[in-house]
Protein backbone atom coordinates (compact mmCIF):
# COMPACT_ATOMS: atom_id res chain seq x y z
CA UNK A 1 0.00 0.00 0.00
CA UNK A 2 2.47 2.25 0.84
CA UNK A 3 4.80 1.77 -2.70
CA UNK A 4 1.59 2.35 -4.51
CA UNK A 5 1.06 5.43 -2.85
CA UNK A 6 4.90 6.67 -3.30
CA UNK A 7 3.75 5.72 -6.78
CA UNK A 8 1.10 8.33 -7.31
CA UNK A 9 2.78 10.71 -5.31
CA UNK A 10 5.52 10.13 -8.20
CA UNK A 11 2.91 10.24 -11.03
CA UNK A 12 1.45 13.53 -9.70
CA UNK A 13 4.52 15.89 -10.35
CA UNK A 14 5.20 16.84 -13.71
CA UNK A 15 8.30 15.21 -14.34
CA UNK A 16 9.62 12.36 -16.54
CA UNK A 17 9.26 9.21 -14.66
CA UNK A 18 10.58 5.56 -15.20
CA UNK A 19 7.19 4.49 -13.80
CA UNK A 20 5.18 6.53 -16.09
CA UNK A 21 6.83 5.48 -19.21
CA UNK A 22 6.41 1.76 -18.10
CA UNK A 23 2.66 2.57 -18.21
CA UNK A 24 2.80 4.40 -21.12
CA UNK A 25 4.64 1.36 -22.96
CA UNK A 26 2.08 -0.95 -21.14
CA UNK A 27 -1.20 1.38 -22.20
CA UNK A 28 0.15 1.40 -25.88
CA UNK A 29 0.43 -1.92 -26.25
CA UNK A 30 -2.86 -2.47 -24.60
CA UNK A 31 -4.45 0.29 -27.35
CA UNK A 32 -2.79 -1.03 -30.19
CA UNK A 33 -3.97 -4.30 -29.59
CA UNK A 34 -7.35 -2.80 -29.27
CA UNK A 35 -7.11 -1.20 -32.36
CA UNK A 36 -5.50 -4.52 -33.90
CA UNK A 37 -9.13 -6.41 -32.64
CA UNK A 38 -11.27 -3.29 -34.40
CA UNK A 39 -8.87 -3.70 -37.85
CA UNK A 40 -9.89 -7.80 -37.93
CA UNK A 41 -13.22 -7.05 -37.10
CA UNK A 42 -13.71 -4.53 -39.98
CA UNK A 43 -11.34 -6.88 -42.56
CA UNK A 44 -12.68 -10.05 -41.03
CA UNK A 45 -16.53 -9.07 -42.38
CA UNK A 46 -15.10 -7.58 -45.43
CA UNK A 47 -13.84 -10.78 -46.56
CA UNK A 48 -17.68 -12.36 -47.03
CA UNK A 49 -18.61 -9.73 -49.44
CA UNK A 50 -16.14 -8.14 -51.48
CA UNK A 51 -13.30 -9.71 -53.59
CA UNK A 52 -10.00 -7.24 -51.97
CA UNK A 53 -9.97 -4.92 -49.01
CA UNK A 54 -12.50 -1.72 -49.81
CA UNK A 55 -13.07 -2.87 -53.13
CA UNK A 56 -16.80 -1.57 -53.51
CA UNK A 57 -16.50 -1.92 -57.07
CA UNK A 58 -16.47 -5.58 -56.69
CA UNK A 59 -20.15 -5.04 -55.91
CA UNK A 60 -23.29 -4.74 -58.03
CA UNK A 61 -24.81 -0.77 -58.11
CA UNK A 62 -27.76 -1.92 -56.21
CA UNK A 63 -25.52 -3.50 -53.55
CA UNK A 64 -23.66 -0.80 -53.52
CA UNK A 65 -26.59 1.28 -52.71
CA UNK A 66 -28.20 -1.07 -50.25
CA UNK A 67 -24.94 -1.59 -48.44
CA UNK A 68 -24.89 1.76 -46.59
CA UNK A 69 -28.08 1.85 -45.48
CA UNK A 70 -27.73 -1.41 -43.88
CA UNK A 71 -25.65 0.11 -42.35
CA UNK A 72 -26.96 3.00 -40.79
CA UNK A 73 -29.78 0.69 -39.25
CA UNK A 74 -27.16 -1.00 -37.53
CA UNK A 75 -25.70 1.53 -36.61
CA UNK A 76 -28.75 3.55 -35.00
CA UNK A 77 -29.35 -0.47 -33.33
CA UNK A 78 -26.39 0.12 -31.32
CA UNK A 79 -26.95 3.89 -30.08
CA UNK A 80 -30.50 2.62 -29.31
CA UNK A 81 -29.43 0.42 -26.83
CA UNK A 82 -27.62 3.15 -25.03
CA UNK A 83 -30.88 5.53 -25.42
CA UNK A 84 -28.88 7.66 -28.09
CA UNK A 85 -27.06 9.57 -24.68
CA UNK A 86 -23.74 8.23 -25.78
CA UNK A 87 -23.18 8.33 -29.35
CA UNK A 88 -20.67 11.17 -29.46
CA UNK A 89 -17.19 9.81 -30.25
CA UNK A 90 -14.05 10.70 -32.53
CA UNK A 91 -10.99 13.48 -31.96
CA UNK A 92 -13.36 16.25 -31.08
CA UNK A 93 -14.68 14.50 -27.99
CA UNK A 94 -11.42 13.18 -27.35
CA UNK A 95 -10.13 16.61 -27.38
CA UNK A 96 -13.28 17.18 -25.32
CA UNK A 97 -13.07 15.07 -22.59
CA UNK A 98 -9.05 15.64 -22.53
CA UNK A 99 -10.19 19.00 -21.07
CA UNK A 100 -12.97 18.62 -19.14
CA UNK A 101 -12.70 15.38 -17.71
CA UNK A 102 -8.40 14.86 -17.18
CA UNK A 103 -8.78 12.32 -20.56
CA UNK A 104 -11.29 9.49 -19.11
CA UNK A 105 -13.59 7.93 -21.47
CA UNK A 106 -17.54 6.97 -20.71
CA UNK A 107 -17.27 2.96 -21.60
CA UNK A 108 -20.71 3.33 -23.64
CA UNK A 109 -19.17 5.99 -25.64
CA UNK A 110 -16.27 3.67 -26.04
CA UNK A 111 -18.41 0.47 -27.62
CA UNK A 112 -20.49 3.23 -29.72
CA UNK A 113 -17.29 4.13 -31.21
CA UNK A 114 -15.92 0.66 -31.57
CA UNK A 115 -19.16 -0.91 -33.11
CA UNK A 116 -20.70 1.98 -35.13
CA UNK A 117 -16.89 3.22 -36.65
CA UNK A 118 -16.87 -0.80 -37.23
CA UNK A 119 -19.84 -1.29 -38.72
CA UNK A 120 -19.10 2.21 -40.57
CA UNK A 121 -16.19 1.28 -42.39
CA UNK A 122 -17.48 -2.06 -43.90
CA UNK A 123 -20.77 -0.36 -45.06
CA UNK A 124 -18.48 1.79 -47.08
CA UNK A 125 -18.60 5.58 -45.27
CA UNK A 126 -16.14 7.86 -46.04
CA UNK A 127 -14.92 7.51 -43.02
CA UNK A 128 -10.96 6.92 -41.18
CA UNK A 129 -9.91 4.67 -39.04
CA UNK A 130 -7.75 6.90 -36.81
CA UNK A 131 -10.96 8.76 -35.25
CA UNK A 132 -11.73 5.63 -33.78
CA UNK A 133 -8.35 4.61 -33.24
CA UNK A 134 -7.63 7.59 -31.07
CA UNK A 135 -11.02 7.20 -29.22
CA UNK A 136 -9.85 3.76 -28.51
CA UNK A 137 -6.56 4.24 -27.62
CA UNK A 138 -8.05 7.09 -25.05
CA UNK A 139 -10.28 5.09 -23.41
CA UNK A 140 -7.62 2.04 -22.92
CA UNK A 141 -5.20 3.98 -21.47
CA UNK A 142 -7.31 6.57 -19.12
CA UNK A 143 -8.80 2.84 -18.11
CA UNK A 144 -5.75 1.75 -16.57
CA UNK A 145 -5.12 4.74 -15.19
CA UNK A 146 -8.53 4.65 -13.01
CA UNK A 147 -7.85 1.17 -12.52
CA UNK A 148 -5.11 2.31 -10.69
CA UNK A 149 -6.56 5.15 -8.97
CA UNK A 150 -3.70 7.94 -10.71
CA UNK A 151 -3.97 11.36 -10.26
CA UNK A 152 -5.61 12.81 -13.24
CA UNK A 153 -2.72 14.60 -14.41
CA UNK A 154 -0.89 11.29 -14.80
CA UNK A 155 -4.52 9.78 -16.61
CA UNK A 156 -4.66 12.71 -19.11
CA UNK A 157 -0.91 12.03 -19.70
CA UNK A 158 -1.58 8.29 -20.26
CA UNK A 159 -4.74 9.56 -22.55
CA UNK A 160 -2.39 11.06 -24.97
CA UNK A 161 0.06 7.87 -24.65
CA UNK A 162 -2.85 6.07 -26.17
CA UNK A 163 -3.76 8.47 -28.77
CA UNK A 164 -0.40 8.29 -29.83
CA UNK A 165 -0.19 4.55 -29.72
CA UNK A 166 -3.90 4.16 -31.89
CA UNK A 167 -2.69 6.81 -34.56
CA UNK A 168 0.91 4.59 -34.50
CA UNK A 169 -0.99 1.26 -34.67
CA UNK A 170 -3.32 2.87 -37.08
CA UNK A 171 -1.10 4.33 -39.40
CA UNK A 172 2.10 2.89 -38.93
CA UNK A 173 3.67 6.48 -38.39
CA UNK A 174 4.95 6.98 -34.93
CA UNK A 175 6.68 9.66 -35.27
CA UNK A 176 3.98 11.59 -37.05
CA UNK A 177 1.53 10.14 -33.80
CA UNK A 178 3.54 11.93 -31.58
CA UNK A 179 3.94 15.03 -33.75
CA UNK A 180 -0.01 14.83 -33.79
CA UNK A 181 -0.78 14.38 -29.89
CA UNK A 182 1.35 17.48 -29.24
CA UNK A 183 0.17 19.83 -31.88
CA UNK A 184 -3.18 19.02 -32.23
CA UNK A 185 -4.38 17.42 -29.22
CA UNK A 186 -2.27 18.50 -26.26
CA UNK A 187 -1.04 22.11 -28.68
CA UNK A 188 2.07 22.07 -26.06
CA UNK A 189 5.35 20.74 -25.97
CA UNK A 190 6.13 19.12 -22.22
CA UNK A 191 9.65 16.79 -22.03
CA UNK A 192 7.62 14.62 -19.35
CA UNK A 193 4.74 14.26 -21.58
CA UNK A 194 6.43 14.03 -24.49
CA UNK A 195 9.23 10.80 -24.19
CA UNK A 196 5.94 8.85 -22.63
CA UNK A 197 4.08 9.47 -25.63
CA UNK A 198 6.84 8.48 -27.87
CA UNK A 199 6.98 5.47 -25.82
CA UNK A 200 3.75 4.55 -26.34
CA UNK A 201 3.72 5.22 -30.35
CA UNK A 202 7.18 3.27 -30.66
CA UNK A 203 5.11 0.16 -29.22
CA UNK A 204 1.93 0.70 -31.19
CA UNK A 205 3.70 0.94 -34.29
CA UNK A 206 5.79 -2.14 -33.56
CA UNK A 207 3.06 -4.34 -32.32
CA UNK A 208 0.99 -3.32 -35.81
CA UNK A 209 3.84 -4.46 -37.48
CA UNK A 210 4.65 -7.66 -35.95
CA UNK A 211 0.66 -8.44 -36.78
CA UNK A 212 0.68 -7.14 -40.06
CA UNK A 213 4.07 -6.48 -41.56
CA UNK A 214 6.11 -3.41 -41.44
CA UNK A 215 5.40 -2.21 -45.09
CA UNK A 216 2.69 0.63 -45.89
CA UNK A 217 -0.60 0.27 -47.48
CA UNK A 218 0.53 2.99 -49.71
CA UNK A 219 2.54 1.19 -51.85
CA UNK A 220 2.58 3.93 -54.99
CA UNK A 221 5.28 6.20 -53.07
CA UNK A 222 8.09 4.95 -53.46
CA UNK A 223 10.43 6.53 -55.63
CA UNK A 224 10.09 10.44 -55.73
CA UNK A 225 11.46 12.04 -58.63
CA UNK A 226 9.99 16.09 -57.57
CA UNK A 227 13.20 18.29 -58.59
CA UNK A 228 13.65 22.28 -58.26
CA UNK A 229 12.04 22.66 -61.43
CA UNK A 230 8.41 21.52 -59.93
CA UNK A 231 8.52 24.03 -56.78
CA UNK A 232 6.36 26.25 -58.55
CA UNK A 233 4.07 24.27 -59.39
CA UNK A 234 3.93 22.91 -56.02
CA UNK A 235 3.31 26.45 -54.29
CA UNK A 236 0.41 27.46 -56.78
CA UNK A 237 -0.85 23.64 -55.66
CA UNK A 238 -0.41 24.13 -52.38
CA UNK A 239 -2.38 27.46 -52.45
CA UNK A 240 -5.31 25.73 -54.42
CA UNK A 241 -5.24 22.97 -51.33
CA UNK A 242 -5.74 25.79 -48.75
CA UNK A 243 -8.53 27.53 -50.98
CA UNK A 244 -9.75 23.94 -51.09
CA UNK A 245 -9.77 23.21 -47.54
CA UNK A 246 -11.18 25.98 -46.15
CA UNK A 247 -14.25 25.30 -48.44
CA UNK A 248 -14.26 21.78 -47.01
CA UNK A 249 -14.17 23.01 -43.53
CA UNK A 250 -16.81 25.58 -44.19
CA UNK A 251 -19.71 23.00 -45.42
CA UNK A 252 -18.72 20.27 -42.97
CA UNK A 253 -19.51 22.85 -39.96
CA UNK A 254 -22.30 24.18 -42.14
CA UNK A 255 -24.26 20.67 -42.68
CA UNK A 256 -22.85 20.26 -38.58
CA UNK A 257 -24.74 23.33 -37.72
CA UNK A 258 -27.84 23.34 -39.66
CA UNK A 259 -28.62 19.01 -39.10
CA UNK A 260 -28.12 19.80 -35.36
CA UNK A 261 -31.69 20.17 -34.50
CA UNK A 262 -32.69 16.83 -36.38
CA UNK A 263 -33.10 13.32 -34.96
CA UNK A 264 -29.89 11.20 -34.91
CA UNK A 265 -31.89 8.33 -36.92
CA UNK A 266 -32.95 10.94 -39.87
CA UNK A 267 -29.59 12.31 -39.77
CA UNK A 268 -27.86 8.93 -39.99
CA UNK A 269 -30.08 7.55 -42.66
CA UNK A 270 -30.07 10.53 -44.73
CA UNK A 271 -26.21 10.16 -44.88
CA UNK A 272 -26.59 6.19 -45.57
CA UNK A 273 -29.08 7.41 -48.84
CA UNK A 274 -26.48 10.23 -50.25
CA UNK A 275 -23.45 7.19 -49.28
CA UNK A 276 -25.54 4.85 -51.07
CA UNK A 277 -26.71 6.90 -54.30
CA UNK A 278 -22.72 8.13 -54.73
CA UNK A 279 -21.57 4.92 -54.10
CA UNK A 280 -24.13 3.52 -57.46
CA UNK A 281 -22.23 5.93 -59.46
CA UNK A 282 -18.50 6.21 -57.57
CA UNK A 283 -17.37 2.90 -56.16
CA UNK A 284 -14.03 3.71 -55.88
CA UNK A 285 -15.30 7.06 -53.18
CA UNK A 286 -16.56 4.71 -50.98
CA UNK A 287 -14.40 3.58 -48.05
CA UNK A 288 -11.71 5.40 -46.16
CA UNK A 289 -9.24 6.48 -48.38
CA UNK A 290 -6.84 3.22 -50.01
CA UNK A 291 -9.48 3.08 -52.85
CA UNK A 292 -9.97 6.62 -53.94
CA UNK A 293 -5.98 6.82 -54.17
CA UNK A 294 -5.33 3.37 -56.01
CA UNK A 295 -8.00 4.84 -58.42
CA UNK A 296 -6.71 7.82 -59.18
CA UNK A 297 -3.35 7.14 -59.75
CA UNK A 298 -3.86 4.21 -62.41
CA UNK A 299 -6.40 6.93 -63.91
CA UNK A 300 -4.15 9.48 -63.66
CA UNK A 301 -4.42 10.84 -67.09
CA UNK A 302 -8.24 11.01 -66.81
CA UNK A 303 -9.17 14.52 -65.54
CA UNK A 304 -12.87 14.34 -65.63
CA UNK A 305 -12.82 10.86 -63.93
CA UNK A 306 -10.35 12.35 -61.13
CA UNK A 307 -12.78 15.74 -60.93
CA UNK A 308 -16.05 13.24 -60.45
CA UNK A 309 -14.36 11.42 -58.15
CA UNK A 310 -13.22 14.38 -56.17
CA UNK A 311 -16.64 15.80 -56.00
CA UNK A 312 -17.82 12.62 -55.12
CA UNK A 313 -15.58 11.73 -52.23
CA UNK A 314 -15.92 14.96 -50.85
CA UNK A 315 -19.69 15.65 -50.69
CA UNK A 316 -19.84 11.97 -49.33
CA UNK A 317 -17.47 12.82 -46.45
CA UNK A 318 -19.08 16.28 -45.59
CA UNK A 319 -22.53 14.50 -45.04
CA UNK A 320 -21.07 11.16 -43.54
CA UNK A 321 -18.90 12.90 -40.87
CA UNK A 322 -21.59 15.87 -40.88
CA UNK A 323 -24.26 14.26 -40.27
CA UNK A 324 -23.29 11.87 -37.59
CA UNK A 325 -21.30 8.62 -38.88
CA UNK A 326 -18.79 7.66 -36.32
CA UNK A 327 -15.21 7.51 -37.56
CA UNK A 328 -12.60 9.90 -38.33
CA UNK A 329 -11.49 12.17 -41.00
CA UNK A 330 -7.85 12.00 -41.01
CA UNK A 331 -8.37 9.20 -43.42
CA UNK A 332 -11.10 10.56 -46.35
CA UNK A 333 -8.84 14.01 -46.21
CA UNK A 334 -5.53 11.66 -47.47
CA UNK A 335 -7.72 10.54 -50.07
CA UNK A 336 -9.11 14.02 -51.22
CA UNK A 337 -5.68 15.09 -50.60
CA UNK A 338 -4.32 12.57 -53.15
CA UNK A 339 -7.12 12.98 -55.74
CA UNK A 340 -6.42 16.26 -56.11
CA UNK A 341 -2.76 15.87 -56.09
CA UNK A 342 -3.28 14.03 -58.86
CA UNK A 343 -5.52 16.18 -60.45
CA UNK A 344 -2.34 18.94 -60.34
CA UNK A 345 -0.33 16.70 -61.94
CA UNK A 346 -2.61 16.49 -65.40
CA UNK A 347 -2.85 20.15 -65.09
CA UNK A 348 0.75 20.66 -64.64
CA UNK A 349 1.81 18.10 -67.26
CA UNK A 350 -0.44 20.32 -69.66
CA UNK A 351 2.37 23.39 -68.76
CA UNK A 352 5.43 21.82 -68.24
CA UNK A 353 7.79 19.39 -70.13
CA UNK A 354 9.59 15.89 -68.91
CA UNK A 355 8.17 13.62 -66.39
CA UNK A 356 5.51 14.91 -64.34
CA UNK A 357 4.84 11.83 -61.75
CA UNK A 358 1.24 11.53 -60.58
CA UNK A 359 2.48 10.02 -57.05
CA UNK A 360 4.54 12.53 -56.02
CA UNK A 361 1.54 15.25 -56.65
CA UNK A 362 -0.51 12.56 -55.12
CA UNK A 363 1.48 12.52 -51.89
CA UNK A 364 1.90 16.53 -52.02
CA UNK A 365 -1.89 16.80 -52.11
CA UNK A 366 -2.08 14.42 -49.08
CA UNK A 367 0.49 16.95 -47.02
CA UNK A 368 -0.96 19.81 -47.83
CA UNK A 369 -4.85 19.46 -47.49
CA UNK A 370 -3.61 18.13 -43.96
CA UNK A 371 -1.82 20.35 -42.85
CA UNK A 372 -4.64 22.56 -44.07
CA UNK A 373 -7.52 21.19 -42.84
CA UNK A 374 -6.32 20.41 -39.60
CA UNK A 375 -3.81 23.46 -39.44
CA UNK A 376 -1.09 20.76 -38.34
CA UNK A 377 1.77 20.97 -40.43
CA UNK A 378 4.11 19.55 -38.81
CA UNK A 379 2.08 16.46 -38.27
CA UNK A 380 1.40 16.40 -41.71
CA UNK A 381 5.36 16.76 -42.78
CA UNK A 382 5.76 13.86 -40.36
CA UNK A 383 3.25 11.88 -42.12
CA UNK A 384 4.40 11.76 -45.36
CA UNK A 385 7.87 11.21 -45.07
CA UNK A 386 6.83 7.96 -43.18
CA UNK A 387 4.15 7.26 -45.88
CA UNK A 388 6.83 7.62 -48.30
CA UNK A 389 10.13 6.18 -46.52
CA UNK A 390 11.75 9.29 -48.70
CA UNK A 391 13.29 11.74 -46.52
CA UNK A 392 14.02 14.05 -49.99
CA UNK A 393 10.17 14.75 -49.53
CA UNK A 394 10.96 16.99 -46.78
CA UNK A 395 11.19 20.05 -48.85
CA UNK A 396 8.51 19.38 -51.45
CA UNK A 397 6.40 18.92 -48.88
CA UNK A 398 7.31 21.87 -46.68
CA UNK A 399 6.68 24.04 -49.92
CA UNK A 400 2.91 23.14 -50.51
CA UNK A 401 2.37 22.65 -46.43
CA UNK A 402 3.18 26.36 -45.93
CA UNK A 403 1.78 27.53 -49.29
CA UNK A 404 -1.82 25.82 -48.14
CA UNK A 405 -1.60 27.16 -44.32
CA UNK A 406 -0.64 30.42 -45.16
CA UNK A 407 -3.00 31.14 -48.07
CA UNK A 408 -5.75 29.60 -46.21
CA UNK A 409 -5.30 30.75 -42.62
CA UNK A 410 -4.33 34.20 -43.96
CA UNK A 411 -6.83 34.89 -46.78
CA UNK A 412 -9.96 32.99 -45.21
CA UNK A 413 -9.35 33.03 -41.59
CA UNK A 414 -9.11 28.75 -41.86
CA UNK A 415 -8.83 26.89 -38.32
CA UNK A 416 -8.35 23.25 -36.74
CA UNK A 417 -11.57 21.53 -38.20
CA UNK A 418 -11.35 20.04 -35.04
CA UNK A 419 -11.57 23.16 -33.30
CA UNK A 420 -14.18 24.27 -35.54
CA UNK A 421 -16.48 20.75 -34.64
CA UNK A 422 -16.08 21.79 -30.97
CA UNK A 423 -17.56 25.04 -31.09
CA UNK A 424 -20.56 24.71 -33.19
CA UNK A 425 -21.71 21.58 -31.30
CA UNK A 426 -21.04 23.61 -28.10
CA UNK A 427 -18.40 21.15 -26.55
CA UNK A 428 -15.76 23.37 -24.06
CA UNK A 429 -12.12 23.10 -24.97
CA UNK A 430 -10.70 25.61 -22.89
CA UNK A 431 -9.56 26.43 -19.68
CA UNK A 432 -7.98 29.56 -18.27
CA UNK A 433 -4.23 29.65 -18.07
CA UNK A 434 -4.27 29.95 -14.46
CA UNK A 435 -5.88 26.05 -14.84
CA UNK A 436 -3.75 24.71 -17.38
CA UNK A 437 -0.96 25.50 -15.19
CA UNK A 438 -2.29 24.15 -11.85
CA UNK A 439 -3.97 20.97 -14.09
CA UNK A 440 -0.55 19.56 -14.78
CA UNK A 441 0.37 19.09 -10.67
CA UNK A 442 -1.72 16.18 -8.62
CA UNK A 443 -2.56 17.13 -4.75
CA UNK A 444 -0.96 13.95 -3.85
CA UNK A 445 2.16 14.60 -4.74
CA UNK A 446 2.47 18.16 -3.10
CA UNK A 447 -0.13 17.81 -0.21
CA UNK A 448 0.98 18.80 3.41
CA UNK A 449 1.30 15.66 5.73
CA UNK A 450 2.70 17.27 8.34
CA UNK A 451 -0.54 17.60 10.76
CA UNK A 452 -1.36 17.82 14.80
CA UNK A 453 -4.45 16.13 14.85
CA UNK A 454 -6.79 16.80 18.00
CA UNK A 455 -10.06 14.82 18.82
CA UNK A 456 -12.64 17.02 20.46
CA UNK A 457 -10.00 19.59 21.15
CA UNK A 458 -11.31 22.93 23.63
CA UNK A 459 -10.35 26.22 23.07
CA UNK A 460 -7.29 25.72 25.57
CA UNK A 461 -5.76 22.72 23.77
CA UNK A 462 -6.29 23.91 20.01
CA UNK A 463 -4.39 27.83 21.76
CA UNK A 464 -1.64 25.14 23.00
CA UNK A 465 -1.25 23.29 20.43
CA UNK A 466 -0.87 26.67 18.18
CA UNK A 467 1.68 27.68 20.67
CA UNK A 468 3.67 25.01 20.57
CA UNK A 469 3.54 23.84 17.11
CA UNK A 470 6.55 23.50 14.97
CA UNK A 471 6.70 26.04 11.94
CA UNK A 472 5.57 23.44 9.38
CA UNK A 473 3.00 21.85 11.51
CA UNK A 474 -0.65 22.78 10.86
CA UNK A 475 -2.73 22.17 13.38
CA UNK A 476 -6.47 20.35 12.89
CA UNK A 477 -9.37 19.26 14.88
CA UNK A 478 -11.58 16.90 13.56
CA UNK A 479 -14.85 16.67 14.75
CA UNK A 480 -18.59 15.51 14.11
CA UNK A 481 -21.23 17.71 12.99
CA UNK A 482 -24.87 17.87 14.06
CA UNK A 483 -25.85 15.65 10.54
CA UNK A 484 -22.74 12.66 12.17
CA UNK A 485 -20.32 13.81 9.54
CA UNK A 486 -17.01 14.09 9.97
CA UNK A 487 -14.88 17.76 9.60
CA UNK A 488 -11.78 18.90 9.49
CA UNK A 489 -11.28 22.27 10.86
CA UNK A 490 -7.98 24.23 9.79
CA UNK A 491 -6.68 26.79 12.98
CA UNK A 492 -4.26 29.28 11.83
CA UNK A 493 -2.76 32.14 13.78
CA UNK A 494 -2.74 35.22 12.01
CA UNK A 495 -2.15 39.32 12.46
CA UNK A 496 -3.58 42.32 10.95
CA UNK A 497 0.22 44.16 11.33
CA UNK A 498 3.46 42.55 13.05
CA UNK A 499 2.80 44.40 16.33
CA UNK A 500 -0.57 43.20 16.57
CA UNK A 501 -1.32 39.76 18.95
CA UNK A 502 -2.47 37.06 16.92
CA UNK A 503 -5.90 36.26 16.37
CA UNK A 504 -6.61 32.32 15.70
CA UNK A 505 -8.65 31.57 12.26
CA UNK A 506 -10.35 28.58 11.79
CA UNK A 507 -11.94 27.89 8.37
CA UNK A 508 -13.55 24.30 7.55
CA UNK A 509 -11.22 22.06 5.47
CA UNK A 510 -13.06 20.57 1.89
CA UNK A 511 -12.61 16.83 0.97
CA UNK A 512 -11.05 16.22 -2.32
CA UNK A 513 -10.22 12.91 -3.84
CA UNK A 514 -6.62 12.08 -3.54
CA UNK A 515 -6.76 11.78 -7.72
CA UNK A 516 -7.02 15.08 -7.96
CA UNK A 517 -5.11 17.99 -9.57
CA UNK A 518 -4.47 21.75 -7.61
CA UNK A 519 -6.75 23.08 -10.75
CA UNK A 520 -9.68 21.29 -8.81
CA UNK A 521 -8.39 22.46 -4.98
CA UNK A 522 -7.76 25.78 -6.76
CA UNK A 523 -11.96 25.98 -8.28
CA UNK A 524 -12.94 24.80 -4.69
CA UNK A 525 -10.93 27.72 -2.76
CA UNK A 526 -11.06 30.89 -5.13
CA UNK A 527 -14.36 32.43 -3.94
CA UNK A 528 -13.14 32.71 -0.74
CA UNK A 529 -9.74 32.58 -1.57
CA UNK A 530 -8.71 31.69 2.35
CA UNK A 531 -9.09 28.10 3.69
CA UNK A 532 -7.98 24.86 2.41
CA UNK A 533 -8.59 21.18 1.40
CA UNK A 534 -7.90 17.75 2.59
CA UNK A 535 -6.83 14.97 0.62
CA UNK A 536 -8.55 11.63 1.68
CA UNK A 537 -7.51 8.20 -0.80
CA UNK A 538 -10.72 6.10 -0.74
CA UNK A 539 -12.47 6.79 2.99
CA UNK A 540 -13.57 10.59 3.03
CA UNK A 541 -13.24 10.69 6.45
CA UNK A 542 -9.63 9.88 6.74
CA UNK A 543 -7.02 13.00 6.10
CA UNK A 544 -3.92 12.32 4.11
CA UNK A 545 -2.49 16.07 4.05
CA UNK A 546 -3.74 19.34 3.32
CA UNK A 547 -3.49 22.11 0.80
CA UNK A 548 -4.01 25.87 1.47
CA UNK A 549 -5.06 28.53 -0.87
CA UNK A 550 -2.01 30.23 0.43
CA UNK A 551 -0.03 27.21 -1.18
CA UNK A 552 -1.63 27.80 -4.31
CA UNK A 553 -1.41 31.28 -4.39
CA UNK A 554 2.43 30.87 -3.66
CA UNK A 555 2.81 28.17 -6.31
CA UNK A 556 1.64 30.54 -8.70
CA UNK A 557 3.71 33.58 -7.54
CA UNK A 558 6.50 31.76 -7.78
CA UNK A 559 6.17 30.02 -10.98
CA UNK A 560 6.69 25.93 -12.27
CA UNK A 561 9.43 24.97 -10.47
CA UNK A 562 8.68 20.78 -11.76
Amino acid sequence: MKTITQLKKRLALPQTSWQLCLLAAIGGFASAMLVVLFIFTIEGVQSFFLSEKDDYNSLTPLSRFQLPIIGAIVILFFAWLTGYKYIRSGIPFVLHRLKVANGVMPFRNTVNQFMGSAVALIAGFSVGREGPAVHLGAACTSYIGNKLNLPYNAIRSLSACGIAAGIAACFNTPIAAVLFVMEVILREYKVHIFIPVMIAAIVGSMTTSTIFGPTHEFGHFTAITINTDHYLALALLGIVLGFFAYIFNRYLILVIKHSAPFHIVSRILTAAIITGVLGYAAPYAMGTDLSAINFSLQNNFELQLLLGLLVAKVVMTIFALGLGIPGGIIGPILGIGAIAGTCGSVITSYFMTGDISASDFALMGMAGFMAATLNAPLAALLCVVELSDQIEIIVPAMIVITSACVFSGQFFGNRSIFIMQLEVQGLPYRRPPIEKTLQRIGVIGVMDENITLLHKATDATITTALINQNPQDNVICKITNADNQTEYIFYQQSKAKIDDVPTIEKHTLIPLSSQSTLAEAYLLLVKNRTGGVYIYQDNPDEIMGIISFDYIRLYLLKGNTY
